[in-house]
């Protein structure tokens, strides 16, 4: 049989991505997990699982990789009897930064509601439990692939699953599975009913040329040949770059870029004033890297600007926007406390954050984030900048952040 990969939360960038990876490397298929909406898999049921991958300036590329999808409110067990398949090698995962469920600190959060009743028993709700559960039933190696904008996504997912199983008291002991980190880029936009039209195809996915995928070489058994791949020894180094300059430089713009009126990455970078503030993050979050990465910084920042200034690619600033409480931490507060007295790019980036986090609120939008409640709580009661900053784990910083 061929050999197959378990892959959690279908979206657009896991289409994009790992499938085109795999699409490229022959021999093997994937099997999707959707663990809330049957939306994904009835589209692309209905055209037998396959879909054009359209490529900014080189057309559409047919990805035929996927041999089904399972949506896991409808058959939780379903979805357990593939993670313990010893067909299945790899289990991948994008279910965003808010998918792990974590504390401020990178932990597993024990008192969230989804993991709470996961940890109850039943029909796992979460990736965590799903994995945790699943992991401790299985006989065979596999590797779990974390996919996500995560620093140390590897580490920090195997943490939450081992957390998991001590609390539900599963016996992990003859678990043979293994994390690696990772670090992936693609912009992947939303599709929009323009590209549906154009293609004809209701599952079609856009993307840009450009893609990397950086990936520690420690599976725990076979992988695809994927082309492009780069194995190492650290992902670190890799993912820090990434993660501050070009994700850090992406939330800065969807801030200050919707506060300026605008709706695209490409529409933000075309204002002078937020481009150089772009320019100017990136230049910061440099500072802080490896020597090895310092060495690179430049030419990398020089080659994000065109990848952000691409009309083609309708980068929505809101999409980026959402769940910031999850992503300021590793995206501008690391580099800020590293920093520490010098980052007024950085420290403005962060204040985006908050006047955006209060106008939402003020016009009465509900804003896309685990904490949300919690940021519209304070605003409504008057509370300071200082205790927005606390959610993110900056309430050190005020001094240099709040002006």
């Amino acid at each position: 049989m061929m050999p197959r990969i378990l892959h959690i939360g279908v979206g657009n960038f896991a289409r994009a991505h790992i499938a085109d990876y795999t699409q490229d490397a022959g021999g093997w298929s994937i099997t999707g997990v959707s663990l809330r909406s049957a939306t994904v898999r009835d589209g692309l049921r209905a055209q037998g699982y396959d879909y054009g991958l359209s490529v900014q300036g080189q057309g559409v590329k047919q990805i035929t990789v996927f041999d089904s999808v399972l949506v896991a409110p409808e058959d939780p067990q379903a979805v357990l009897a593939q993670i313990t398949d010893p067909g299945v090698h790899i289990i991948s995962v994008t279910v965003t930064e808010k998918g792990y469920h974590l504390t401020p600190e990178n932990r597993l959060d024990l008192e969230d509601p989804l993991i709470a009743q996961d940890l109850e028993g039943g029909g796992p709700r979460t990736v965590i439990g799903f994995l945790a559960r699943g992991i401790a039933a299985r006989t065979t190696p596999v590797t779990v692939l974390s996919c996500d904008n995560r620093a140390h996504n590897g580490d920090v997912l195997r943490g939450a699953v081992v957390a998991f199983a001590a609390e539900a008291r599963l016996d992990m002991r003859a678990a043979k599975a293994r994390f690696p980190n990772s670090m992936v880029d693609r912009i992947t936009p939303a599709t929009s009913d323009a590209l549906r039209a154009e293609t004809g195809d209701a599952m079609a996915v856009p993307t840009e040329p450009f893609r990397e995928w950086v990936i520690e070489d420690h599976f725990a058994g076979p992988r695809p040949d994927w082309p492009d791949v780069v194995l190492a020894r650290d992902v670190a180094p890799h993912e820090m770059r990434k993660l501050r300059m070009l994700n850090g430089a992406h939330s800065m713009l969807a801030y200050a870029g919707t506060l300026a009126g605008h709706t695209y990455v490409h529409e933000a970078m075309a204002d002078a004033t937020l481009r150089r503030a772009a320019r100017a993050l990136m230049a910061e979050a440099a500072q802080t890297l490896a020597p090895e990465m310092q060495k690179m910084a430049s030419s990398y920042a020089a080659a994000l600007v065109p990848r952000f200034d691409n009309r083609h690619i309708n980068h929505s600033l809101r999409q980026i926007a959402m769940d910031g409480t999850q992503k300021l931490p590793y995206r501008m507060i690391d580099s800020l406390q590293t920093l520490r007295d010098g980052g007024p790019a950085l420290a403005a980036g962060v204040r985006a954050w908050i006047a955006f986090c209060r106008a939402e609120v003020a016009a009465g939008r509900a804003l896309q984030d685990p904490k949300a409640e919690e940021i519209a709580t304070i605003v409504r009661s008057g509370g300071s900048d200082a205790d927005l900053l606390a959610l993110v784990g900056a309430a050190d910083l005020k001094d240099v952040i709040l002006e």
